[in-house]
């Protein structure tokens, strides 16, 4: 099998999993108790937290674990608009955001009385920091763009964005899921007010995340029934997952130069395999403002599903885009903003590698692609 879906899921780290193992085990107690298996169980998570903290450049208390990358998106977008709705209701997100940003925006707007600008975006992905300078308005609260997209690997010029919006006191989020280990970000981001982090993304477990929310900003609660994460997140933690996930982002960072220059000519050489063999396809995206494992590729005149298909029967696992998106449709989101037509978008693949992908991974996957081709004339033309 040849594996090249890391930006929907990573295998967990061995550092990871070893560090989990005493709390699936005999360590099960409950953070909040006061006794003393309740204590060992409290110690882990704050030590946790003290290393993601670490890692990020800021302050435990700034630090909310959560239950995912979606739940820290929902929690800082209706969270924060929420808690600062009196000083106004506009709300700016890019229009490729993730739907765990697109849909929470989109309850705001529909349920809660609060105007969400859609910011568009170039050929390349990428948004223009004038043009948010020109769309705030005196009531925007709340601006949320992700740092590289999930899709194509786009990079936002991230800086500018959160100085624009420090500059109008606006405060600024990002979904920073694909660039953990990736792109270096920390908290001490001029005007960067909140960040939100996926552990499965950077070889961690499934089911936790981050929140990184900069002291002194408010936060309205999206969930009831306790005083846990300092009364932000209410809800027993997942004490073996949050263990989990701090060793696998410090394994990740002590990995993140070598991966990068690794990965770079693993995915040029299967650009250049797939256009040699698919003259007709089209790269998404700039490839000097992507995310170095990513390559997103449309087929035009392909059937994109027959195209998944063939490559999964040939033991090939990629994507289409979003894994929260399975079994959709629906043409991306992400591609239609970026110009490309719907038909072309819906013949599209992403392939995207990790630690464990090697030249043999690349060139099986470029001959699979080959095959598959042979079945689909348009693809060879």
């Amino acid at each position: 099998m040849v594996y090249l879906d890391y930006n929907a899921t990573t295998p967990l780290a061995p550092e990871s999993k070893e560090a989990m193992l005493p709390f699936l085990e005999g360590e099960y107690g409950n953070p909040s108790s006061i006794h003393a298996v309740g204590r060992r169980a409290r110690a882990a998570v704050d030590d946790a937290r003290d290393r993601m903290a670490g890692l990020l450049g800021a302050k435990a208390h700034e630090i909310i674990f959560t239950g995912g990358g979606t739940e820290s998106c929902n929690l800082a977008l209706i969270g924060i608009a929420r808690a600062h709705a009196v000083r106004g209701k506009h709300i700016i997100i890019s229009a490729v955001e993730h739907h765990a940003v697109l849909h929470a925006a989109e309850h705001l707007q529909h349920f809660e009385g609060f105007q969400v600008t859609l910011l568009p975006v170039d050929s390349r992905g990428v948004v223009d920091p004038e043009l948010l300078a020109r769309l705030i308005q005196k009531d925007t609260t709340l601006v949320s763009i992700m740092h590289a997209n999930n899709e194509t690997g786009a990079i936002q010029p991230l800086a500018e964005l959160a100085s624009i919006c420090a500059e109008r006191s606006v405060f600024f989020h990002t979904d920073a899921v694909q660039t953990f280990g990736k792109i270096p970000l920390t908290a001490g981001l001029p005007g960067l007010s909140a960040i939100s982090f996926t552990a499965h993304k950077f070889y961690g477990p499934k089911g936790v995340g981050v929140l990184y929310l900069r002291a002194g900003i408010a936060l309205a609660r999206t969930v009831f029934g306790g005083s846990h994460e300092n009364s932000r997140r209410p809800g027993t933690e997942n004490v073996a997952a949050i263990v989990g996930m701090a060793s696998a982002a410090e394994a990740t960072m002590a990995h993140a130069l070598e991966d990068a220059s690794r990965l770079v000519p693993l995915r040029e050489r299967l650009w250049s395999g797939i256009h040699s063999t698919c003259p007709l396809a089209i790269r998404n995206g700039d490839p000097s403002r992507s995310l170095y494992n990513t390559l997103n590729v449309s087929f035009p005149g392909a059937d994109g599903e027959a195209l998944l298909m063939g490559l999964d029967l040939e033991g090939v696992c990629v994507s289409s885009g979003s894994a929260c998106m399975v079994g959709s449709i629906q043409p991306s989101h992400v591609l239609i903003a970026m110009g490309v037509d719907s038909r072309t978008a819906l013949a599209t693949v992403r392939f995207s590698m990790g630690h464990a992908t090697t030249e043999s991974d690349i060139e099986l996957a470029i001959g699979a692609i080959g095959r598959v081709a042979k079945l689909q004339p348009a693809l060879a033309a």
